[in-house]
């Protein structure tokens, strides 16, 4: 009797259905606060993350950003200077632009195939240039050091800019008098706006930089200082080919991270915040 019971239960046991087996899912993590983006602290799981879960996300991160490389090398000379003149008209002709009294923005380079700025750095710094009566003052990025380190530097001409080693350009930092410039994390006023470069973005407000991690630093420190402040938040504003959009939940993110506002392309402003909402609805 026990011994037909045991078989039985074998027959049972050898039949009960299997679990499927597990299905692989890219390791993504989820963004920051949309409003003030700081650091997680070391008691929170983003710091705790795994040797293995970073290193899974850098890989992740450096497979996107060879793909993306590989779509805007195939950008046709045309086409790239169609993209760049439609995504500066845009921001140009936007109200918040107009609007701004004091921004920061990258020197563009063609070798690393950034989305053009030399047209909206022009309309800046013209001596004659008033948008809608506002004048502006513009801060540009230095690199000091290997170390995550930028700083940002007012600058009244494109004179004021000197190559680096990369042949970048970049504002020395004292001016033809030898007095220091001024630095925007050292400023009196905040800035309104910050127009950022990137290597991808989607539609969710993931920003996918070069590696070095120099805005996401800065950008941190700005957002802390501002806090400190009192001031409101700079508005985010990344300028995008079209091929550096993504779709969402491709660009894997982790603690260090910040989110921009909105994104610019030829086709036009993508808000992603609120405060980016709110802005464009008054254009």
């Amino acid at each position: 009797m026990i011994k037909n019971a045991v078989s039985s239960l074998m027959v049972r046991i050898l039949h009960l259905p299997r679990a499927p087996a597990p299905t692989y899912r890219p390791l993504l993590l989820p963004l920051p606060p949309p409003r003030l983006r700081v650091a997680a602290s070391a008691s929170s799981p983003l710091a705790a993350m795994s040797t293995a879960a970073q290193q899974a996300v850098a890989d992740q991160k450096r497979a996107v950003r060879s793909d993306v490389r590989r779509a805007l090398k195939a950008l046709s000379p045309d086409q790239r200077a169609s993209e760049d003149l439609a995504i500066q008209s845009n921001i140009m002709n936007s109200s918040w632009f107009k609007a701004s009294k004091r921004l920061c923005a990258y020197i563009s380079c063609a070798q690393l195939r950034e989305v053009d700025t030399t047209k909206i750095l022009a309309e800046v710094l013209s001596p004659n240039s008033e948008h809608d009566g506002q004048a502006k003052d513009i801060y540009v990025p230095r690199v000091e050091d290997k170390n995550r380190n930028m700083r940002m530097f007012k600058i009244t001409t494109m004179d004021d800019l000197i190559k680096n080693s990369m042949n970048i350009l970049e504002p020395s930092p004292l001016d033809a008098s030898g007095n220091a410039r001024e630095e925007v994390l050292s400023a009196s006023s905040p800035v309104d706006l910050l127009l950022l470069p990137g290597q991808a973005f989607d539609r969710t407000g993931r920003r996918l930089g070069r590696g070095g991690g120099y805005y996401d630093t800065f950008l941190m420190r700005y957002q802390e200082l501002a806090k400190e402040k009192g001031w409101s938040q700079p508005l985010l504003v990344a300028l995008s080919y079209s091929v550096q959009i993504l779709e969402e939940g491709i660009i894997p993110v982790n603690s260090t991270d910040v989110p921009i506002d909105a994104l610019v392309t030829s086709s036009g402003i993508i808000p992603i915040s609120p405060a980016a909402l709110e802005r464009v609805q008054r254009s």
